[in-house]
């Protein structure tokens, strides 16, 4: 049986969290985008017009505090994206 855990973020590829497990939502929201598992990553095209739209707006972080210790890291938009999963693309 294969493992159904997601830990990255359909929306914006942050992985820090588990937003699915066993197919189902855990109501988690991403730190970095804001996007909270089922509401706006249900579906691909709910997921596109989330993302579309975080990204036209600047990308913000939702956390600061998650925002500081990746952007120390040097943190890539580009980079993090590629996280995410081909189906959720």
């Amino acid at each position: 049986m294969e493992d159904e855990t997601e830990t990255v973020c359909r929306v914006c590829g942050y992985d820090d969290e588990v937003f699915w497990e066993g197919g189902w939502p855990t109501a988690a929201i991403c730190s970095c985008c804001g996007n909270e598992s089922d509401v706006g990553d249900a579906s691909v095209m709910g997921l596109r017009n989330y993302r579309g739209y975080w990204v036209g707006h600047g990308a913000r972080w939702r956390s600061p505090l998650a925002e500081r210790k990746q952007k120390s890291q040097g943190w890539d938009l580009l980079q993090q994206m590629a996280n995410i999963p081909v189906q959720w693309r």
